[in-house]
């Protein structure tokens, strides 16, 4: 049988600032190892053993401003995707797995899809792929099942599945008709879950038949359906990407597969799963599924400790020195720091919101920002003056574009520039620099093969990034 991995990419992870923001979220984060979860995730399911399934490419289903940080991630790890699906507002988890069987119906109609969110943790993989075994044994027979974790103790971070009379199936390894689901409970509420025996831990992960979720959608949310069902039928393709129509997919009612179809349907199971399983909401779990030293610190970058104890430390671009200090989370990136005891970490989200009220840029975004052709940082910022390092992967091309309100200088430090400057097109290498004047038509490329890294100096009365006219884009970024 095949299994289609169907990975969530959507969110923004804002518990997890600074380091995860909005245009970076934590799904696109090398979190725990060196890779990203998204690539954690995509890279367990694709492992999963051959012979009883067959795993085939992903499909990931993400926000229009990751697209090509996605679509590069997967090509860091040599997997390229079955398709990935662009949506234009996010709508919950139930439109966004809706729109994701419709593509794989027309690709095969016995499709089972695996529906993992990309930024979970689970160190059992082994564990994890005899769970998706027998959920694919419960699903052929037409069950709607979801991966209920063994809790670990009185958790009150995650919402909890209630498990009802047991199935009576061979494969199934213990699974239970799904009774309810349970909102994040108090911690008393959460120690008689415990002491019960049939609360599991709600891990928003899925497998089902993408016509047995479509029938059931369509019997419990028809108005969902419709409006998944135009929103691919009048969606297009655009480049390697799949875009939903955007005035259908906005038409959508918001909900997750719990309260669309899981709670309301006959057919849903929960199979007990012991994975190693956290979903790294907070920063405190994310040093909980960390390995520790000897004094339980989990670190990360340049740090100097000294006579501290159970804290999280993470530094990313400069030293950072703690000392005497026991049960802290202190993050460091190249524009703010978090300094929060463990116990407080849920707060995090008012840091945010305060950003928010403020008008502030900190919760969107690093200095560090990512394009499809490579990436620019800020490097200062002054009345009237900026300074960014870009950098142009080989092959990268910036659309040709002009600004009403800046000029710009660009010095070459390494690699060959290609450009364009009105009717000029010249080849400048190291040392060597261009003035762009205002309003000039431009478009800087690198057609070297080794990337190209540059200053560039901006002069103007107004330096915001939306002072880009795009006339020509080979990302289709118009």
């Amino acid at each position: 049988m095949k299994i289609y991995p169907v990975i969530l990419s959507g969110g923004s992870g804002t518990r997890l600032w600074p380091l995860s923001r909005a245009v970076l979220p934590k799904q696109l984060l090398p979190l725990v190892g060196d890779n990203t979860m998204l690539q954690e995730t995509a890279l367990r399911a694709h492992s999963l053993p051959g012979g009883v399934c067959q795993v085939m490419p992903p499909l990931v289903v993400c926000g229009n401003e990751h697209r090509f940080m996605v679509a590069e991630q997967l090509r860091e790890i040599k997997l390229e995707p079955l398709a990935i699906v662009l949506e234009p507002v996010g709508r919950n988890t139930a439109p966004a797995v809706a729109v994701a069987a419709q593509y794989l119906l027309a690709i095969d109609p016995g499709a089972l899809m695996l529906v993992l969110p990309a930024d979970h943790v689970i160190t059992d993989v082994a564990a994890f792929h005899r769970a998706i075994i027998a959920a694919a044994a419960l699903a052929l027979e037409g069950a709607l099942a979801t991966f209920g974790i063994v809790p670990t103790g009185p958790e009150t971070g995650y919402g909890y599945i209630r498990a009802g009379l047991p199935v009576a199936a061979e494969a199934g390894q213990g699974a239970c008709r799904v009774e309810r689901f349970v909102e994040k409970p108090d911690l008393a509420t959460a120690q008689s879950f415990l002491a019960a025996g049939n609360y599991y831990w709600n891990s928003g992960m899925f497998l089902f038949r993408a016509e047995r979720y479509l029938s059931e959608l369509g019997r419990l949310q028809p108005a969902m359906l419709d409006a998944c069902v135009a929103a691919v039928r009048d969606g297009y393709r655009d480049l390697d990407f799949c875009r939903l129509d955007e005035k259908a997919f906005t038409g959508s009612p918001s909900d997750s597969i719990d309260y669309a179809v899981m709670e309301h349907t006959a057919h849903a199971v929960v199979l007990p799963a012991a994975i190693g399983w956290s979903d790294v909401g907070s920063w405190s779990a994310l040093w909980q599924v960390q390995q520790g030293d000897a004094s339980g610190n989990v670190v990360r970058g340049d740090v100097y400790l000294d006579g501290v104890s159970n804290c999280l430390v993470r530094a990313e671009r400069r030293l950072v020195a703690v000392l005497g200090v026991r049960d802290l989370v202190v993050v460091e990136t190249d524009d703010a720091v978090l300094v929060a005891h463990k116990d407080q970490v849920q707060r995090v989200k008012q840091v945010v919101d305060h950003l928010k009220q403020q008008g502030r840029s900190e919760h969107v975004q690093h200095r560090k920002v990512y394009r499809p052709w490579g990436s620019y940082e800020g490097i200062d910022l002054g009345q009237r003056f900026q300074v960014k390092r870009i950098t142009v992967n080989p092959g990268g091309k910036l659309s040709l574009q002009m600004h009403h309100h800046r000029a710009e200088h660009w010095v070459v430090v390494s690699g060959t520039a290609r450009v364009t400057c009105g009717e000029k097109v010249t080849l400048l290498t190291e040392n060597e620099s261009t003035y762009i004047p205002i309003g000039m038509t431009h478009r800087l490329e690198n057609p070297g093969k080794l990337p190209l890294h540059l200053i560039e100096v901006q002069s103007g009365s107004y330096l915001g990034e939306d002072d880009i006219v795009r006339l020509e884009d080979v990302y289709q970024r118009m």
